[in-house]
């Protein structure tokens, strides 16, 4: 009998493997095919000493990646031949310190089903515990203080494991083994229930219960999460919801819904107010569980002032234990909108949001688990049939690419004004941040350092230079100014441009059009409708808009009106239904003060809102252009979704009597031709001037003058590209920015590029708005840095 002598392998692993239950994984393997050895975390990988059999190991290498746990993502592993050592058992070693800078940090996950049925069953000594979690759920990225991922290491510290917790914890055969954020009611954080007047409720079930009562009261509380707290009410109630608007100062911006979970895919309330497709059903229920915009459906008993003058709904499913215990007891919608105040990150800490949000909540939701870094939702719509992210937030970020290029140092990139994220990268790899926020307020401004400082500590990074924005007033810009660093400015479409032509890995040069509310142009201009053609590092402007000048400059963002009447005296004329005096306005503009040139379709948008009578202030950014496309659809604005908001907004009285005519009609949605230039700059240049006496036009509906104004744009847009083509050799076009979250331009737009046989690449895991404009600078900078 021949006795087969033992072998060994010794095995590295890198990506996504630490944060995902891939240690306990490797362990249970290991056992099933009867292999001795060990598994450690070492910095950013996972390093296996495996021996047994040749077949055993051979297996045992294939499933590493063939079975590994749903939310890894390992790359390759590595495998060398090793000489067997005098070992019987398989055990997980202690996590060893070193060179952090491979680590894949994992973002926050939802609560797997596991733990929501466990949850759910009053045998478990964790029934109704809202801080269950295993090595498959629960949160991560917002908890880990350093690396190596070990409990020690995370805002988990604090709650040292009874000991039935320390025996799951210390099972391989559990699905608890090495989970690092394992608790228990006997071990684990708890809630609290403050309201003011009232004693503190300090046990997690009689808060929750509290806080039920308090929202079937009628009242708004502030619950803490796992990125931070919302702001919760009641989503049927047209009373409650108006009572939030008012003390948020949020007269018209959506709020999200979330919604309860109830049927066999857990979808059933979200079809009974909504019309989704199954695009957006399946990004709803993606492990991310992002707020997904999705078509209301008419006559439900939401309230009309949860989404005034939108046809959409920013629909969430419960994503956290906690938010599947008050969803289920509450059965029924429930407002679930950010706390913090409007554009800055979500707030964390509780002395914090009753000191900032005390008049806005009536009560708190309290846990004592600490978030050590701010993580908003993220949100997705469908356009062009592809999920599309606005928002990169708690589920998905931080986000990762592999760069096309070897950077020579590491680089950061601090992105944009509005929107802002940071990206950091080094060698070939990126991470791109969460959603910060608009800079300008102290606090974003606190979160945008503190991001910084954390990734650089935790992948263990050190920079010497950062990219900017080329813009000089933007506070991103101005930070890395001071900063110390080696500072490179890009522009900002180009940022756009690259960052779309680097998610999809295009190889050739391909025209990009840049349509977004402003941007710092090469020329010193404000632009915003621009046709790029190149690659990154290498772009070419070759298409714009006739320029103009914007009275009061970056005023106008928030006032459309004032590009109404900069088309309009553009052209020579007056608006008479300009619903301010504009003698002194218009005096300034004459002379160029405070009057910047613009080529921007952002304002083209938020002037064609203003002329229809739509939209003249702005109450949120995008306001204007999303009123506008909505105008356009089968749900388009009535006066009794806007008539509730007179006390908010009197300067939008006048909705009530545009809107009466933008009932939905057969109409045609052919759009008006353009007339388009080649200037001496070889630069094509669209004329806009035919869409404003049509703008003005009442003989027709509102409905039909929006849907005017989109496909007048699109047909100009390929116009555009079809010149560009007869010069340039190309087969690609992209769009990109802000403007293309519009679904209705861009799906005439990619249809009508298509059927003219260009190539369409549209945003799919970066956001085509400013947020996306770090990953761009890293592209564009970094074509310029590369050792290969």
């Amino acid at each position: 009998m021949t006795i087969t002598k033992p072998q060994a392998r010794q095995i590295t692993i890198t990506g996504r493997v630490q944060g995902v239950g891939f240690r306990p994984f490797v362990s249970r393997l290991a056992h099933h095919l009867n292999l001795s050895g060990w598994v450690r975390n070492q910095a950013g990988q996972v390093e296996i000493w495996a021996q047994g059999g040749i077949e055993e190991l051979e297996l045992f290498e294939q499933q590493l990646i063939a079975n590994a746990p749903p939310l890894a993502k390992p790359d390759q592993p590595t495998s060398q031949p090793a000489t067997p050592l005098d070992l019987d058992t398989f055990t997980i070693l202690d996590s060893v310190s070193g060179n952090v800078s491979q680590v894949h940090i994992p973002p926050d996950y939802f609560i797997c089903d596991d733990c929501l049925a466990e949850m759910r069953d009053k045998t478990q000594r964790r029934y109704r515990y809202p801080f269950i979690n295993c090595t498959q759920c629960g949160p991560r990225y917002t908890l880990i203080e350093r690396l190596p991922y070990d409990r020690p290491n995370t805002s988990m510290a604090a709650f040292p494991l009874c000991s039935e917790c320390r025996k799951d914890y210390e099972n391989p055969l559990d699905r608890r083994f090495h989970a690092q954020p394992l608790a228990c009611p006997a071990c684990g954080p708890t809630l609290s229930f403050r309201k003011p007047g009232s004693a503190d409720i300090n046990s997690s079930e009689s808060a929750l219960k509290a806080t039920v009562a308090a929202l079937q009261a009628g009242l708004i509380v502030a619950v803490k999460g796992i990125g931070g707290y919302h702001l919760f009410c009641s989503a049927t109630s047209e009373a409650v919801v108006l009572k939030l608007r008012q003390r948020k100062h949020r007269a018209f911006k959506p709020l999200a819904v979330m919604l309860p979970w109830s049927g066999n895919d857990g979808l059933d309330t979200v079809r009974y107010y909504s019309e989704g497709n199954a695009t957006e059903f399946a990004r709803l229920a993606d492990p991310m569980r992002p707020i997904v915009l999705i078509k209301k459906r008419p006559n439900t008993d939401l309230a009309e002032s949860v989404a005034p003058g939108m046809p959409e709904l920013g629909i969430m499913l419960p994503y956290s234990p906690l938010h599947h215990l008050l969803l289920g007891d509450y059965a029924a919608p429930l407002i679930a909108t950010s706390a913090n105040i409007g554009g800055e990150p979500v707030l964390t800490e509780a002395d914090q949001v009753e000191a900032r949000l005390g008049h806005i909540a009536d009560s708190f939701l309290h846990h004592n688990r600490p978030i050590l870094r701010p993580a908003d939702d993220s949100v997705y719509r469908v356009i062009a049939d592809k999920a599309q992210p606005i928002r990169m937030g708690r589920g998905c970020a931080p986000l990762e690419f592999t760069l096309p290029f070897t950077l020579s140092s590491p680089l950061l990139a601090v992105g944009g004004h509005m929107k802002n994220t940071i990206a950091l990268a080094w060698d070939n790899r990126t991470v791109i941040s969460p959603h910060i926020g608009d800079l300008g307020s102290p606090r974003s401004q606190q979160i945008f350092e503190q991001t910084i400082a954390d990734l650089t500590r935790l992948y263990g990074v050190t920079v010497e230079q950062c990219v900017c924005d080329a813009h000089p007033d933007y506070s991103a810009s101005r930070w890395a100014q001071r900063s110390g660093f080696g500072v490179r400015k890009v522009f900002h479409h180009h940022a756009h441009a690259s960052a779309l032509v680097a998610e999809h890995k295009i190889g050739e040069p391909l025209l990009v059009f840049t349509w977004d509310g402003s941007g710092y142009g090469k020329d010193g201009t404000i632009w915003g409708g621009e046709g790029l053609f190149g690659s990154p590092g290498n772009w070419q402007r070759v298409s714009s808009f006739r320029p103009f000048r914007l009275p009061g400059g970056e005023k106008a963002g928030r006032e459309p009106w004032r590009s109404a009447l900069a088309l309009c005296w553009e052209q020579g004329e007056d608006w008479h239904e300009c619903p301010v005096e504009t003698g002194l306005i218009k005096q300034a503009w004459q002379k160029h003060i405070n009057s910047p040139l613009s080529s921007s379709v952002g304002r083209l948008f938020d002037a064609a809102a203003a002329l229809t009578g739509i939209v003249q202030y702005a109450d949120f950014e995008g306001h204007a252009p999303m009123w506008l496309e909505a105008a356009s659809g089968e749900l388009c604005p009535t006066s009794a979704r806007i008539a509730a908001f007179a006390p908010f907004s009197s300067r939008e009285r006048g909705m009530e009597r545009v809107l009466k005519n933008s009932q939905t009609h057969n109409l045609p949605e052919s759009g008006i031709e353009l007339p388009i230039i080649c200037n001496a700059e070889n630069l094509w240049l669209s004329d806009w001037s035919p869409l404003v006496p049509m703008l003005q036009d009442k003989s027709l509906t509102i409905q039909a003058r929006s849907r005017c104004f989109h496909a007048s744009l699109a047909l100009v847009l390929v116009k555009q590209a079809k010149q560009i083509r007869a010069e340039h050799d190309f087969s690609s076009v992209g769009l990109t920015g802000g403007v293309f979250q519009n679904r209705l331009l861009t799906k005439y737009a990619a249809t009508l590029l298509r059927t003219e046989g260009f190539n369409v690449y549209l945003p799919e895991r970066i956001p085509g708005n400013d947020a996306g404009i770090s990953f761009g600078q890293i592209i564009e900078a970094g074509s310029h840095l590369t050792v290969s």
